[in-house]
């Protein structure tokens, strides 16, 4: 008759499995990559705040010392400064949630 016998069907089907798993295998390689790329960007994004708290902190004392601005100046300054502040940790907080919000599965 020609037709399949049980044992090469569950060849056939041992086959499938196999690549089941190797497909598997390889979309879990690839959300490892992206957990890596994700820890990064929190890294940088991290180094990014830190770098700029320092940079407006470094001003905001130079600022203050300054002998050659007037008070109103360095109150407008300051205004400056603070908002300037707020939008560097609006900003981290963004792209921290955006980073945070990718998805893993286990």
């Amino acid at each position: 008759m020609g037709g399949f016998s049980e044992r090469e069907y569950k060849e056939k089907l041992i086959k499938l499995r196999e690549k089941l798993y190797d497909k598997i295998k390889d979309v879990r390689k690839e959300f490892s990559k992206i957990e890596k790329i994700k820890v990064n960007a929190l890294k940088k994004n991290d180094d990014i705040k830190r770098s700029l708290d320092h940079d407006v902190d470094k001003i905001s004392k130079d600022i203050v010392k300054s002998k050659d601005l007037a008070p109103e100046s360095k109150e407008r300054l300051r205004v400056e400064i603070e908002s300037l502040k707020k939008e560097i940790e609006e900003k981290y907080k963004e792209l921290k949630a955006r980073i945070s919000e990718t998805l893993i599965p286990r």
